[in-house]
């Protein structure tokens, strides 16, 4: 059984950086794509970054691209958000996902497995 579990998150002033971390557990995921994706108040999930496992492949909303820089880490089996130059409109929970197939989706119905979700909250 997959198990994602997120942590990092926390409050940060505009300009600001924060770290995500996510351990990923229950399964070889040599095939997978590794997921972040927020969800800011009344508003849906939307995908920030991907990562394919294999070979570090990197994806991005057009949002975050060149602020926020996903990696993932073989041996301890992490994937990582490094988010800077944070802005207000950053804040959300966010959430670390799995999917077991190795093309990039930026759906959520597309991912089978799913963390807890961290906050985020970017102060102007």
């Amino acid at each position: 059984q997959v198990q994602l579990v997120e942590s990092g998150g926390g409050l940060v002033q505009a300009g600001g950086s924060l770290r995500l971390s996510c351990a990923a557990s229950g399964r070889t995921f040599s095939r997978y794509i590794m997921g972040w994706f927020r969800q800011a108040p009344g508003k849906e999930r939307e995908f920030v970054a991907g990562i394919r496992w294999s070979d570090g492949r990197t994806y991005y909303a057009d949002s975050v691209k060149g602020r926020f820089a996903i990696s993932r880490d073989k041996d301890k089996n992490t994937v990582s958000l490094q988010m800077n130059s944070l802005k207000p409109e950053d804040t959300a929970v966010y959430y670390c996902a799995a999917r077991g197939f190795p093309v990039l989706a930026v759906d959520t119905a597309a991912y089978d497995h799913w963390g807890q979700g961290t906050q985020v909250t970017v102060s102007s």
